[in-house]
């Protein structure tokens, strides 16, 4: 599965880019608000970041793509009064970081030169699956997630402000318990195009 995303992503990047108008690339870095929703976690948004890099294909001079490969952290914690399950969480903590390797393909709309709309889907790969077992071995989180995102992006030459709002669309839960746990993020960030 992971070998088919790669590739369609690298098809779709390399048709995009031979069609380009202009070319641009870069490297981001930001702070992540995350939450994760369900009886486990506690409610509100805990402080990650991400780092990574974009490519900004403009196909027109409105319309365009932007393809990212990010390192994300998000964060959450357990409720205090969780199920006798998430009791078993393996780590002494109620703190759980989980690694993620995102890749959001967006949708750009120019607005001028200044502003930029993205939206587009977000795929995530978990990378830490080892740290997520509960103590009787079985996975808690499932190794995907995807997520639809939307935001803007302020130009400034080479700098790039930007934030965009992630929702998760599947259940993270691995757990077999039947409480459903979906993502939510805001991003918040800058990135310099080269």
């Amino acid at each position: 599965m992971k070998k088919v995303l790669a590739t369609v992503v690298m098809v779709v990047a390399l048709a995009s880019v031979s069609q380009a108008q202009k070319f641009n690339f870069g490297g981001k870095v930001g702070a992540n608000l995350t939450k994760i929703t369900g009886q486990a976690f506690k409610e509100g948004y805990d402080l990650g970041y991400h780092v990574g890099a974009f490519a900004e294909i403009d196909l027109s001079k409105k319309f365009g793509i932007q393809p990212e490969v990010l390192w994300n952290q998000t964060n959450t914690q357990r409720a205090s009064g969780s199920d006798a399950v998430l009791n078993n969480w393996q780590q002494n903590t109620n703190d759980i970081k989980l690694n993620y390797l995102t890749i959001p393909i967006l949708l750009r709309y120019n607005i001028g030169s200044l502003i930029t709309l993205n939206a587009g889907p977000q795929f995530g790969i978990l990378l830490n699956k080892d740290e997520s077992l509960w103590a009787n071995g079985k996975q808690a989180f499932k190794s995907g997630d995807f997520s639809l995102t939307g935001g803007a992006t302020v130009n400034l030459k080479m700098l790039r402000v930007y934030g965009r709002y992630n929702i998760g669309l599947n259940d993270l839960n691995d757990a077999g318990t039947k409480d459903k746990w979906k993502s939510q993020q805001l991003q918040l960030g800058v990135g310099i195009s080269l």
